[in-house]
């Protein structure tokens, strides 16, 4: 002889009988774990709620990075990084239009090179752009000549000005 088991449609009768005796007693269960715990219980209810909902913007400054920008038109502008790259950058996003070089060397003796394959570059620069800015190749910086006047004299070369 074999006996067959088979799983019922639906909950056991059993588990019905439980949750309708918890739901039918969930207040008194909540009164005696607050007096067994000295409030914690509810305390520790109310933090899941408060972690549970939105947060909300009152008080906060909201910046969107995504915003549209207000002008079409690049505004470029050359910059130099802390990293000491030396950047093409537009001024309404802020985002790097092109890698122009980097300077090199140390503390006694800084120098700038261009953006090319020779110099170890992934992204060299244009022909067009190198020929403009080729006579700043390995140009030493100094306290006459700072990375400041550099970007100044990138900027003067590249960027059209407006007249």
């Amino acid at each position: 002889m074999v006996d067959i088991f088979s799983k019922r449609e639906g909950p056991r009768l059993e588990d019905v009988k439980a949750k309708r005796l918890l739901s039918e007693n969930a207040g008194t269960i909540r009164k005696l774990a607050d007096q067994i715990s000295n409030g914690g219980f509810s305390k520790m209810r109310a933090d899941q709620a408060r972690r549970k909902q939105e947060p909300k913007p009152e008080g906060l400054i909201i910046h969107d990075m995504n915003a549209r920008v207000s002008s079409e038109t690049p505004e470029p502008y050359v910059k130099v990084s802390l990293n000491n790259r030396v950047v093409l950058v537009d001024k309404s996003t802020g985002r790097q239009m092109q890698l122009l070089g980097e300077i090199r060397g140390n503390f006694m003796s800084k120098y700038f090179v261009l953006a090319t394959k020779d110099n170890g570059f992934l992204s060299p620069l244009e022909d067009d752009m190198l020929a403009a800015l080729a006579h700043l190749e390995g140009a030493d910086l100094t306290g006459d000549f700072t990375d400041s006047d550099l970007a100044q004299a990138l900027e003067d070369l590249i960027v059209p000005r407006g007249e």
